[in-house]
């Protein structure tokens, strides 16, 4: 007998020992057994089963992640009540339809920024603590212009830091006044403290522009610390040289945001697409560019500076603020 017959022989002992036992405990068994061990074609056998485990348990998996995904989704669009009464807002939409994003504005606080505004007037400094004020202005100015030069999109940031503290600090004051003394304020402290808010979103906005280097996030630092310190101080003492400060100030802004256009207008800057929080908070068309955003800037700097040389006016008239109707939503 040749080794292949014998081979052969074997085989079909070992096969039909094992046939025989599946088929006496499971008749399905022996059949999954049968072509494996004769070398079947079409049947799945022992490793069929096997792959057909396996991918169940990769399914089964899938199916789990895929749910986990959905619970997490889902938790973030939970509103949480309470006992306490407060619930979270729905989602806003734009006018279009579209989802409304931002948390830190909502769509009845945007506006059309009043770009007419006569950007040349300029308050005269006249008496000593006009010029006291006009010449602290000019004396910061200079520091500046070395340590920025033409990098607009800085000095934007750095600007924004320093014009949004005024407004809280004359709110803040205003504020704790009125609660001291049992009286209006005549809509001061909100004008102040949107002054102060309108100024925080210029600063969101060019956040998105410029990429502040670590030296200049630290020169923001100091620089807020000692100015809201100074004006704090400037404005118990003086209200009306407070506010002239602020007021010069913003001529400032306005001067360096016409020189920040015209580096754009020259291609010196390049004129990017405007950021979204812009384009959302002052209404621009969809395909606005950085160009439009400064003008919208500027204005707002130009209401900001009519606001401030007029509560120094009232000031100087001999009267309080709360005497005259605050101009609320001026910008």
């Amino acid at each position: 007998m040749s080794s292949r017959m014998a081979g052969s022989a074997i085989l079909r002992h070992v096969g039909g020992v094992r046939l025989f036992t599946a088929s006496a405990t499971s008749p399905a068994a022996a059949a999954a057994a049968r072509p494996f061990l004769a070398g079947g074609e079409a049947v799945p056998g022992v490793w069929g089963l096997r792959l057909m485990s396996t991918s169940s348990v990769a399914s089964t998996e899938a199916a789990a992640k895929a749910e986990a995904k959905k619970a997490d989704a889902e938790k973030k669009e939970v509103v949480v009540n309470s006992y306490w009464g407060i619930e979270q807002s729905k989602k806003l939409v734009r006018e279009d339809g579209t989802e409304w994003k931002w948390s830190c504005f909502r769509p009845w606080e945007t506006y059309t920024a009043d770009t007419s505004i006569d950007l040349t007037k300029h308050h005269v400094p006249k008496t000593l603590l006009d010029k006291i004020a006009y010449w602290t202005v000019k004396s910061l100015r200079f520091p500046t212009d070395i340590f920025f030069q033409r990098r607009y999109g800085c000095r934007a940031m750095m600007l924004e830091t320093v014009a949004a503290v005024p407004g809280m600090v004359g709110g803040m004051l205003l504020h704790l006044r009125s609660l001291r003394r049992f009286e209006q304020s005549g809509g001061w402290i909100r004008t102040l403290l949107e002054e102060a808010e309108n100024e925080r979103m210029h600063l969101m906005t060019f956040m998105e522009v410029a990429n502040p280097k670590w030296y200049e996030r630290a020169l923001v630092i100091t620089v807020q610390g000692v100015f809201f310190n100074a004006y704090f101080l400037g404005y118990l003492v003086s209200p009306k040289f407070a506010h002239r400060v602020v007021g010069y100030l913003e001529e400032e802004a306005i001067h360096s945001y016409t020189e920040f256009l015209k580096d754009l207008e020259a291609g010196k800057i390049d004129n990017v697409p405007a950021p979204a929080i812009a384009i959302d908070y002052w209404r621009l068309p969809a395909n606005a560019t950085l160009k439009d955003v400064v003008t919208v800037v500027r204005a707002d700097e130009a209401h900001h500076r009519d606001v401030n040389h007029f509560a120094s006016d009232i000031h100087y008239q001999g009267m309080e603020l709360k005497q005259t109707p605050a101009p609320i939503g001026y910008h």
